[in-house]
């Protein structure tokens, strides 16, 4: 699908340039493509770390889409410019911006005529509280807005004099669907959604309803599993109630059958806390709720995970297949996807113009990081944005593709970097000291993409001479939705011996040293890595990067609740126990443990509470397990500093050196 792109090649053995952590942190990254309705035009932000408080700032792009013109930059790079949408006539690009005061973004407009200068951008809003989203409306004249109400006389002077005690739930900001008008700048309010938190809207295509979808509070426990779907009429704002939708549902997507307009969305699979996501479709009836959606997808051997609506047809949807992702369009007869491509690595940001012969998107292989790529449906696609041209300096590790199967014989997939040296052709020979990269999620996936950031640092370590196994173990994406929900109550379970297979399978071949091995993740792979060394004295060393180490207390306190019990099996609540999830949590088993573990996580982290780290390290203090607790401040689940993220990419690698003796490869 993608064209090949100018890559660097792993086998050179011409001198390259070293990989510092300062060339992994501060490299530019494409995001958020958005091709013109007409399909000439392609917009997208690039985002870069910069500014003295090291967070990343954006700028906003524009390039033709068949590629016979060199990008332009629209905006100067010093606020965080982003996401880009066009207006109707694909003559001006709106974008938010905190331009006018740092942290708030704004909505601003910029008028783009191909090959002609760039004028000034126009600010359109100055909501206090800054704007979360916004979708400008084929009319022309209105841009649907999503922004937190602005504060009330009462609200500044609580804060003034810090009478701010807040009872739970209570004083949670409640995003509220608004519509601009663009010709007089007022703001109105949708005020027959009540208090519902709006957290998407599609505006259909032919100037209809707006599809709206909501939760019931703006925590994601309970909020993704109370969404709702509404039809607001963007003239009279009144609101058409169609009921509620699956858990964690999004991308809502209109496509018209035979003069009936369907809406179609994604969302966890029909009846299964843990498992796949679905296309789920239906046809909004003129009153009354919604009738049955109907799974689309159901039985697919891949994953549906972005679904782009076409105005003038049915819509497209990206797939996870296996190491791969693959195009694919409704059928609108048989209601089935079928498949129009498939690229290896992965494609992300789909966005397809009117008629939906044109499409752009973010499109990342082995070797070559995320850029922004388009052309026809069919392909081929011509890459358009080249945010990090310093990386061509660079050698890598060679990335090779794994298919095994598991214990029970289920098949799985992964991918192995050999360390840096050699060629393509001819890779140096194990064994290697080998460091096993566990992805989040668990409904996640390693695809064969480039793998080069704070996180998932394989590059990082295979320049350092360890080869690098990123895992794919059953609960991930990608092998449709029965593999996604084999982890259901059984976390920790068949998918470490998934992970244990692929480790034995890189010692059985002579890549890896079975004296040196380490296990690395973040969020539920840093479970894994806190799983992995009380269930086995083979790994020399450990880093458990915002993991959890009990699934009860994860349950109680952390973002995802629900989703967190439905993985181990149980809650705090279900009883004076032995509950389930004892049984699936890494501190039960703390007295076992003899690996040396790093601990990293930030303070702020709601997702997984910082709680988790700190029973973990005390658990391990008392059974005098050498360990080291690392807390970023300001930081979330997350690393979004700079300095926080080149801390984290040289003290893993020093970690691992301390105990795995690997030697450097450069």
């Amino acid at each position: 699908m993608p064209s090949p792109a100018p890559q660097p090649s792993p086998g050179s053995t011409e001198p390259t340039e070293p990989l510092t952590a300062e060339l992994v942190v501060d490299r530019a990254a494409a995001v958020a493509p958005a091709i013109s309705p007409d399909g000439r035009l392609v917009a997208y932000g690039v985002i870069a770390n910069g500014g003295s408080e090291g967070r990343p700032h954006g700028s906003i792009w524009v390039a033709a889409a068949d590629g016979s013109t060199a990008p332009r930059r629209l905006t100067d790079g010093t606020a965080r410019d982003l996401g880009p949408r066009w207006a109707p006539d694909s003559a001006s690009v709106f974008f938010t911006s905190d331009r006018e005061e740092r942290g708030t973004a704004q909505l601003q407009r910029l008028r783009v005529d191909n090959g002609q200068d760039v004028a000034k951008a126009e600010a359109l809003t100055r909501w206090h509280g800054g704007i979360v989203d916004h979708r400008p409306l084929v009319d022309g004249r209105t841009v649907a807005l999503l922004a937190e109400d602005e504060p009330t006389a009462e609200d500044e002077r609580r804060e003034a004099e810090r009478d701010d005690a807040r009872i739970w739930g209570r004083h949670l900001p409640v995003t509220r669907l608004r519509l601009l008008d663009l010709e007089t700048g007022t703001v109105r309010t949708v005020d027959g959604l009540g208090d519902r938190h709006v957290v998407e809207v599609a505006p259909r295509p032919d100037g209809g309803p707006l599809a709206v979808l909501t939760w019931s509070t703006p925590e994601l426990d309970p909020g993704a599993r109370t969404v709702e779907l509404h039809l607001v009429d963007p003239d009279s704002a009144a609101v058409h109630e169609l009921g509620p939708v699956g858990t964690d549902a999004e991308s809502p997507a209109w496509w018209n059958r035979d003069g009936v307009w369907h809406l179609a969305h994604l969302a966890v699979t029909p009846g299964h806390a843990v498992g796949g996501f679905a296309v789920l479709d239906t046809v909004p009836p003129a009153t009354g709720p919604a009738p049955e959606h109907r799974n689309l997808t159901a039985g697919m051997p891949v994953c549906p995970i972005e679904l782009a609506q076409v105005a003038d047809g049915p819509p497209l949807a990206l797939f996870a297949d296996g190491l791969d992702t693959a195009l694919y369009r409704l059928d609108p007869d048989s209601l089935r996807f079928h498949q129009v491509s498939s690229a290896p690595g992965t494609l992300a940001g789909l966005s397809v113009s009117r008629s939906g012969a044109t499409l752009a998107l973010l499109a990342s292989t082995a070797y070559e990081p995320r850029n922004v790529h388009a052309g026809p449906a069919c392909g081929p696609l011509v890459r358009l944005s080249d945010a990090a041209p310093e990386l061509r300096g660079v050698r890598w590790g060679v990335q090779e593709r794994l298919s095994y199967r598991a214990a029970d014989g289920l098949e799985l997939d992964g991918l192995l970097i050999r360390p840096v040296g050699g060629t393509a052709q001819d890779p140096p020979d194990g064994p290697f000291p080998l460091v096993t990269l566990v992805h989040g999620g668990p409904y996640f996936r390693h695809a064969d993409e480039f793998v080069l950031n704070a996180v998932d640092c394989g590059q990082w370590l295979a320049h350092a001479g360890y080869a690098v196994f990123l895992a794919n173990p059953r609960g991930g994406s990608g092998r449709g939705h029965a593999f996604a929900a084999e982890v259901a109550g059984e976390i920790g379970g068949d998918e470490w011996t998934d992970i244990l297979t692929g480790i034995d399978l890189l010692v059985d071949r002579g890549v890896a040293d079975p004296e040196r091995l380490g296990i690395s993740g973040w969020s539920h792979g840093g479970f894994m890595a806190a799983w992995a060394v009380g269930h086995s004295d083979r790994f020399k060393a450990a880093v458990m990067g915002a993991g959890i180490s009990d699934w009860g207390m994860q349950a109680g306190i952390g973002d995802w609740g629900a989703l967190e019990s439905g993985l181990s099996g149980s809650t705090g609540w279900d009883g004076p126990g032995p509950h389930r999830h004892d049984r699936n949590s890494p501190i039960s088993y703390a007295s076992r443990m003899r690996t040396p573990v790093l601990i990293l996580h930030g303070e702020e982290d709601t997702n997984v509470p910082l709680g988790q780290a700190i029973l973990f390290h005390r658990a391990l203090r008392h059974f005098g397990v050498e360990h080291e607790l690392v807390v970023y401040p300001r930081e979330g689940h997350g690393l979004r500093e700079r300095a926080h993220q080149l801390d984290a990419l040289r003290r893993v690698r020093a970690w691992f050196d301390r105990r795995l003796q690997a030697s450097v490869r450069l």
